[in-house]
């Protein structure tokens, strides 16, 4: 069976699952409904099970149908939205993807997020707008932005949301810090020092739950310090103020350094952000290979559990 021969018959099985009716799918895709009937069935006895149901009351899609359906469907409107992509591509009609972060996001997941996307829709610009998490929320909602890269958690609810990256929080101090000798830290022991803590106002979701997540452990969270930027957390740390917890993977002014944390598993969480009404060509093409990337990443079982955690390689 040709790829031609392939996309046009789940046309086809579209079509009559659509009307219920040979006759009515046959005019819709202009074709005489004896050939049409004549090609579904052939196709049946090629993969060996039904799609319809038949009987002088109409025709009804059967269970193992209904799979094929999706499938078609699916496949169909992918098949679309890549033509649109190809064409617009070509015309150079593809407007620029205008891309939020805040300041607490990986730098380097922004650049391979962004050559990535070069790669794949070559001469299409990417423009980047840095701010809190609740104004680049804010400018999604009013369509100033097409899509945001943000910490977690995010109102699922409001917006498409992608997961993409997750690496553990650890422990940031001075070098000279006496607990910097330890290979891991206790957090009971270690909590009281805590002090230094991203804005709650930045982004009250993620503050809340950071609220919860010392809770579970029977801690109060101590919030002396804030800062708006990752600079200003490393800033304070330096100056002596208090530890701060940070993505492990964040890169670390000299004179700092990050220990990891002993029987708890607390992690950054980074997404993916779109409103569900954006309308820029390019978002189902992206949500896909993100939604993908994630699962590759997950299905790999790691080597050993003092691997040091990597951020998600994006559309690759």
């Amino acid at each position: 069976m040709s790829d031609y021969l392939e996309f046009r018959l789940l046309k086809y099985i579209l079509a009559v699952a659509e009307t219920l009716n040979f006759t009515r799918a046959a005019q819709r895709l202009f074709l005489a409904q004896p050939s049409l009937s004549k090609q579904i069935r052939d196709l049946e006895i090629d993969i060996k099970f039904p799609l319809f149901e038949r009987s002088r009351d109409g025709i009804r899609v059967t269970n193992a149908g209904r799979i094929v359906i999706a499938y078609a469907s699916n496949t169909l409107r992918e098949r679309d939205e890549m033509l649109s992509m190809a064409r617009a591509v070509h015309l150079g009609e593809v407007r620029p993807l205008r891309l939020g972060f805040s300041s607490f996001i990986n730098a380097n997941l922004l650049q391979t997020f962004r050559q990535s996307y070069e790669e794949m829709f070559p001469g299409c610009e990417i423009q980047l707008a840095s701010g809190d998490p609740m104004l680049i929320l804010q400018r999604l909602n009013q369509r100033r932005l097409d899509c945001a890269v943000l910490t977690m958690p995010i109102d699922t609810g409001v917006y498409n949301v992608q997961q993409i990256a997750q690496s553990p929080l650890a422990v940031c101090m001075r070098s000279d810090d006496t607990l910097a000798n330890r290979a891991r830290l206790d957090i009971q022991e270690v909590a009281d020092r805590i002090k230094i803590f991203r804005d709650p106002e930045l982004h009250p979701l993620a503050h809340s739950r950071l609220v919860e997540m010392f809770s579970d452990v029977g801690i109060p969270l101590h919030l002396e310090h804030s800062a708006r930027t990752s600079s200003d957390i490393q800033w304070m740390v330096k100056a002596g103020y208090g530890l701060a917890l940070v993505d492990q993977l964040l890169p670390l002014e000299s004179g700092l350094i990050t220990r990891p944390m002993a029987g708890i598993n607390w992690t950054t969480d980074t997404a993916f952000v779109h409103q569900s009404r954006a309308d820029h060509i390019a978002l189902p093409f992206i949500e896909r290979f993100l939604q993908e990337d994630w699962k590759n990443l997950h299905r790999k079982k790691p080597a050993s559990s003092s691997v040091r955690p990597q951020q998600l390689k994006l559309l690759i």
